[in-house]
């Protein structure tokens, strides 16, 4: 890799995660949250906004959380069953009459899925784009401000034959930006890697780990979806991730799973290097009686809270890195203090030895590391001596992130 290189600027709130009214976090539960990088929250996730109306006090709550965790928020008013009343008077009330200044909104959550709900039999993308424009429209004239997220459609893959389309063969992802393209700020969508299908189990770590890689497809092909409908390149984001859609919990690759969490390291990898600008992970709480997704449980860190763990140690500027293993990822990134940051997940069952060789740049004293994997919670390790090429050890299915100071040539 070359340390030397410009790099590019990751946005901080790739380090988002989803939070609702139905979710508890205590004093103990937010304290562990401080310490990793949650720096977006979006709210209130899931379809908990499209069956409820948010009021005043629900958005104080937000907005009182999102203060001690120093985060951005983002609100999403409802869309099936809401009004352009409605939402206009929740950004009147946070923007104008208490001054929250919430600068990202979206309206609705998976429109795509409205259909099977009872009452909006039909739904189609010609709805979509009428009703969401006229709750957008109604939204800007309170304050124009705003930035706008849409569609939240679910499980767009990049593939028109099998992306979502309406019972008339419409595609919504391309439909809603043919006719709203003007408004939407923001590209978003969603995606739940597994079960894949109705019927589809626990997929193996293998298979689960595999495909982290998917993201190489699915970003470039939304962004060249964008510019055929919008002709302007849009920023995209990911605003509900996770890699079961089911409530799976208790097996060996479920959401509350240590390979569920090495899988989040490798995606949030690739969306990094994708330039994403908003990943909100699903969710920051949940209890197991709904599903293993969540940062925590009741009471305590599921594993892909140590994920964010490693990633605190991570750069704010990527920097590029050739590799040739499949079995391996490498993400490397500038830190502030002006070290070089490496994170290497071993997909394989094997302990790899590799070389690692820094151009650019001249490492100085020795690395700190952090090793997670099935024994060790992004925990620190005894520090390595680091020369411009220097042998790692990566153990079976785990992440390393490495912290290399340097001594610019």
């Amino acid at each position: 890799m070359d340390a030397a290189a410009p790099g590019v600027n990751i946005s901080p709130y790739v380090y988002g995660v989803n939070h609702g009214p139905w979710a508890f976090m205590d004093a103990d539960m937010l304290a562990q949250a401080a310490q990793i990088p949650v720096h977006f929250i979006r709210f209130p996730g899931g379809n908990w906004g499209d069956e409820n109306n948010l009021k005043p006090w629900h958005l104080d709550a937000f907005i009182a959380l999102c203060r001690q965790l120093d985060a951005e928020p983002q609100v999403s008013v409802r869309l099936r069953g809401g009004t352009p009343e409605a939402a206009a008077e929740l950004v009147r009330y946070a923007n104008l009459e208490k001054g929250y200044r919430i600068r990202y909104w979206s309206i609705g959550n998976e429109p795509e899925l409205y259909a099977s709900k009872p009452g909006f039999e039909g739904y189609d993308v010609e709805r979509l784009n009428r009703e969401w424009r006229a709750i957008a429209e109604a939204m800007l004239a309170v304050d124009p401000d705003i930035v706008l997220l849409g569609p939240e459609v679910t499980q767009f893959t990049g593939d028109p034959a099998s992306d979502p389309k309406d019972r008339h063969g419409h595609d919504w992802m391309r439909s809603f930006l043919e006719a709203n393209g003007d408004l939407v700020d923001i590209v978003s969508i969603h995606r739940y890697p597994f079960p894949q299908g109705m019927t589809g189990g626990i997929a193996a770590p293998e298979t689960l780990l595999a495909n982290a890689a998917e993201w190489e497809h699915i970003i470039p092909a939304l962004r060249e979806t964008i510019r055929q409908t919008t002709g302007r390149d849009l920023p995209v984001a990911v605003t509900e991730v996770n890699s079961y859609w089911s409530n799976a919990a208790g097996g060996e690759t479920t959401p509350d799973s240590f390979y569920s969490a090495l899988w989040w390291a490798d995606v949030l990898g690739h969306l990094l290097e994708q330039d994403v600008q908003i990943v909100s992970f699903f969710s920051l709480q949940s209890n197991a009686s709904i599903g293993g997704y969540g940062l925590f449980s009741r009471r305590s860190p599921r594993p892909s809270y140590y994920t964010y763990r490693l990633y605190n140690q991570f750069g704010d500027r990527r920097l590029p890195v050739q590799y040739d293993d499949s079995r391996l990822s490498f993400y490397a990134a500038r830190r502030a203090d002006g070290a070089l940051s490496l994170l290497v997940i071993n997909r394989s069952a094997e302990r790899l030895q590799k070389v690692v060789q820094i151009a650019g740049a001249r490492p100085e004293g020795q690395a700190r590391l952090w090793l997670f994997d099935a024994g060790h919670a992004a925990e620190e390790q005894s520090p390595l001596p680091w020369d411009a090429e220097t042998t790692v050890v990566l153990p079976p299915y785990s992440a390393t992130l490495f912290v290399i100071p340097l001594v610019a040539r």
